[in-house]
């Protein structure tokens, strides 16, 4: 690949792989698989390689992923808290071997001493302790910030809270101390805790690892403390006399109180850590918690320093990842699931299978433009991946073992009587009614949703059987329901419909913005319904508006315009929206708080941020009251400028308005 063809392959390889960071790792999103990303990844570092001049300061390759949340007091760590780089193959550990061979100007007939440990799935922590209590939790983050969650990690019974004291522990450990490990789950108590959020109604968590940094990251430690958490140590990153060794520092912390890998060990050459890694690659499934490779470094300390660091990750040291597991299965039948939109979506039914240590008997085909394209057909013998615990996906039908009985899929054009429609230029099918049973309770599922409003108690579960019992139409009967509508239905008793009645009661007041994102109108999320909402301020503003005011509107495009217009000019909808106001619901007006320390200020966003998205930057600026526009004036208060800036900013500097970087908005902002 030419260099001008490298260098944009290269930027829009950083700009996708921090957005998938940011799902990751803010929002929690585990719809990238690691192997996406890491194939990303190295693909990025291979041309940075060859292009040194090409690496930028916010290449994904220059620094660990994650950012601070809003949520929590950000706290620099003391010591950069680096990640690893990944291998996949004996090959490719081979090759660094002999690269440490020749950093450490070691001949390959001798061996290096290494040492490996077990790499958990989890959350990578690291513990403080002032005069030998614990005092301070801080996760990864970015690397240089992480975020003070000590509230929760508090809680987990595998940190101590004060050291053991031992004559054989330098002094200097009591003082102060850090020691960094990683956050688990154990396999157990994960499904404990799914089969509990299951009879709850609530959605259950993708894997281990996304369970635990959930639980982490809750503001309420109690949730925290009823879940078996574990801190799994495994580096200590400080100065200490009689740290020769990376078996020194493990040795120490077991000395302290700290648990540790119990597999973890010196190896002498490279074929013992092939063995290794052999023998717990087949013994992973019967572990009690989710491991995902072998983490193998120097373990010599001083060799290790004298390697330091590449970018991200230190030279000494490296992550041998387990390579996502494959296996074939029967495609029984293909059938399809019903979404709040009315979406139909195609999903494939498997003979069950075990995979990453898990029974997969469905999975997504996402349309039928899929289904074509992979030239899946019922009947067929398919190969499935599964990386960890993530949703499986069906990769491609073994064409070689038909035996002419398979049979092609078609989308159905009825469902329960219900026309089936594919809109020109959408890969989505949808049923043309939307009052079919299944979109119904999806509808009602996203109403009663967090972000909506918030009922607490009124899980999928319990609105499917209010619906089986004929209790729940639609919305506005979950406000007209009563205890003794409750009292008798199976998981009902008197106090558990007084409290689901009084939860109902509690939250049938809410913001404009929630109300409208509640109605489920196709394209309007979040942020859409509370921009629409800061906009026209009341329900009646909303009831009346018309295509050309909400046209004008800040982020409001050609299609989100249209739906919003259809849906409101639908007089079911209108209905809708009154028989709710008769039944108890509230809506406030919204209005932009007035009383932060932005009111009053106006700002522009321009070029990518290297750290915040847009979208996050701007809620910001909203949550302190100040407000988002577009376009650059004389009035404007703040350009906020980042990679690659475009008109605006000229403009900017052409009418003297303040500009800044991310840095600098970071400031004002926790000032």
């Amino acid at each position: 690949m030419k260099r001008v063809d490298s260098e944009k392959r290269a930027k829009k390889l950083r700009g996708l792989i921090s957005d998938y960071r940011y799902r990751y790792h803010v929002l929690d999103d585990t719809s990238v698989t690691d192997e996406i990303y890491d194939s990303l990844t190295r693909e990025l570092r291979s041309i940075e390689d060859k292009y040194p001049e090409l690496i930028t300061k916010d290449s994904p390759t220059q620094r660990v992923g994650g950012k601070v949340s809003a949520n929590f007091t950000s706290v620099e760590h003391r010591k950069r808290m680096l990640s690893l780089n990944d291998v996949f193959s004996m090959e490719e550990l081979g090759v660094w071997n002999k690269r440490m061979h020749k950093l450490l100007n070691i001949t390959l007939e001798k061996p290096i001493d290494y040492y490996a440990e077990l790499k958990m799935d989890g959350l990578a922590m690291a513990l403080q302790y002032e005069n030998g209590i614990f005092v301070r939790a801080i996760t990864r983050g970015d690397g240089t910030n992480g975020e003070d969650v000590t509230h929760t990690v508090k809680t987990i019974q595998t940190v101590p809270l004060d050291l053991r004291r031992s004559d054989e522990v330098p002094k200097e450990v009591y003082d102060f101390f850090e020691v960094r490990g990683e956050v688990i789950i154990p396999k157990r108590e994960f499904k404990r805790i799914n089969d509990d959020r299951e009879k709850l109604g609530l959605p259950l968590f993708a894997n281990p690892r996304n369970a635990g940094a959930g639980t982490i990251r809750q503001l309420d430690p109690s949730v925290a403390a009823n879940r078996k958490l574990e801190f799994i140590a495994y580096a200590i990153e400080m100065d200490l006399p009689g740290l020769s060794g990376h078996n020194d520092e493990h040795e120490l912390a077991r000395k302290l109180g700290f648990k540790l890998d119990p597999s973890d060990r010196i190896l002498h050459s490279m074929p013992e850590v092939e063995n290794y890694i052999q023998e717990w690659s087949s013994k992973r499934d019967k572990l009690p918690y989710q491991i995902d490779g072998i983490v193998i470094s120097l373990n010599s300390n001083s060799e290790f320093e004298e390697l330091g660091v590449a970018g991200k990750a230190p030279r000494g040291a490296v992550a041998y990842k387990f390579p996502a597991e494959t296996v074939t299965t029967k495609l029984e039948d293909i059938r399809v699931s019903i979404g709040r939109t009315g979406a139909v979506t195609p999903y494939a039914v498997l003979t069950p299978v075990v995979v990453a240590g898990s029974t997969v008997r469905r999975a997504t085909l996402h349309n039928i433009d899929e289904i074509n394209r992979k030239d899946l057909r019922i009947g067929d013998t398919v190969v499935i991946r599964k990386a960890g615990d993530i949703i499986p996906e069906v990769i491609e039908p073994l064409i070689k073992l038909r035996d002419g009985r398979e049979r092609k899929f078609k989308m159905p054009k009825i469902i329960d009587g219900v026309k089936v429609i594919r809109e020109e230029g959408e890969v989505v099918a949808r049923l043309e009614n939307l009052h079919y049973g299944e979109v119904v309770w999806q509808q009602l599922v996203h109403f009663v949703s967090k972000q909506a409003f918030d009922i607490d108690g009124l899980g999928e579960k319990i609105l499917a059987k209010l619906i089986e019992e004929g209790l729940v139409v639609n919305a506005v009967d979950i406000f007209k329901l009563q205890e003794d509508d409750l009292v008798g239905l199976e998981g009902f008793a008197e106090t558990s419909s007084q409290n689901l009645i009084k939860s109902i009661r509690d939250h049938c007041q809410v913001s404009l913005s929630r109300f409208i994102y509640a109605l489920g109108i196709r394209h309007v999320g979040v942020k859409t319904a509370r921009d629409i909402a800061l906009r026209l301020r009341n329900l009646d503003n909303f009831m009346k508006v018309d295509s050309l005011e909400l046209s004008e509107m800040e982020g409001i495009g050609e299609v989100v315009c249209k739906s919003v217009i259809n849906w409101l000019n639908d007089d079911n909808n209108k209905n809708y929206i009154n028989e709710l106001l008769k039944a108890g619901v509230r809506i406030d007006s919204e209005e932009a708080k007035s009383d932060g320390k932005l009111a009053g200020s106006s700002w522009v966003f321009t070029g990518t941020l290297p750290n915040l998205s847009r979208e996050r930057a701007g809620n910001l600026v909203l949550s302190h009251g100040g407000n988002i526009v577009t376009s650059v004036s004389k009035n404007t208060t703040y350009v906020v400028a980042g990679h690659e800036p475009g008109s605006k900013y000229e403009k900017a500097k052409a009418l003297g308005v303040n500009i800044i970087d991310e840095k600098e908005f970071t400031k004002i902002i926790n000032k």
